[in-house]
């Protein structure tokens, strides 16, 4: 489809950006509804992502969508944030006003226990514990989600011990903090294991915990996990690939409509 000068343009901001799938999945969408937009990607570093928050407005940016490392980063940028986003401490949807201010969204929660009810219908948040790794804004997300569910133990586990201290205090109970040294023991009663960090982004999930320092298959606690359990073994690189693969699932048929709503697609380019 050939855009006209008058297209809405939305996008994805993040460093890097070229492993993000959303440009391709909005613009099958925008063009499956012959909507007169655009949803770029856009690769921004930290120290200009306030300047580049700031501008969107001038450019004629309708919103974004925030993904790593600026999650964090973009609440404190954006003029309004709707409580959840504060609850999580994080921002993943940005809302260019009509008067050019920002607000910020976080749908990052609605998205993981949307994708975990539709990939491991029988889990159970009375199953057993969970463990986070990585301690970001996706991590902080999913604190809140699981925290929601009712999970009685949530263990954090990150490489950087104050980031993970300060995710468990933001969230409060029942989240705790494991040091990464004893990252194979938290595992070994688990009953969900989610990936938050950044390694396997690129789609390589397979490859993506066993790159987490050493290799995973040399813990037996979660090798023997990973085979019995596999089903309650959800490996999310990004929270914001829940919400495509949800979109993706739907086939772009007229319910994909409500998910990329959540997204804020449908707001901005309608």
């Amino acid at each position: 489809m050939i855009i006209s000068a008058r297209a809405r343009l939305a996008g994805v901001m993040g460093w890097p950006v070229d492993h993000s799938l959303s440009p391709r999945l909005h613009g099958y969408w925008l063009e499956a509804n012959g909507i007169d937009g655009a949803y770029l990607p856009l690769a921004v570093a930290p120290e200009h992502f306030a300047q580049a928050l700031r501008v969107l407005a001038l450019l004629g940016f309708r919103g974004v969508n925030i993904t790593v490392p600026h999650k964090e980063a973009a609440l404190d940028v954006v003029d309004v944030a709707v409580p959840l986003a504060r609850r999580i401490g994080a921002v993943n949807t940005i809302t260019v006003r009509s008067d050019g201010t920002l607000e910020g969204t976080n749908t990052d929660a609605y998205g993981f226990t949307e994708h975990l009810k539709a990939t491991v219908p029988d889990w159970r948040a009375s199953g057993g514990p969970a463990v986070i790794i990585g301690a970001g804004g996706a991590a902080r997300a999913i604190s809140v989600a699981l925290v929601d569910a009712g999970v009685a133990e949530i263990r954090i586990v990150n490489r950087t011990l104050a980031r993970a201290e300060a995710l468990a205090t933001a969230v409060g109970e029942p989240v705790r903090v494991l040091p990464w040294t004893g990252r194979a023991n938290a595992v070994g009663d688990a009953a969900l294991v989610v990936n938050t960090t950044t390694l396997g982004m690129t789609g390589q999930h397979e490859k993506a915990l066993e790159s987490l320092d050493e290799s995973i298959a040399a813990y037996p606690t979660m090798a023997e996990f990973h085979a019995e359990r596999a089903e309650s073994f959800i490996r999310l690189s990004r929270l914001d690939e829940a919400r495509k693969s949800a979109a993706e699932a739907m086939r772009l048929g007229p319910q994909n409509a409500e998910a990329l709503a959540v997204m804020g697609t449908v707001h901005w380019m309608t």
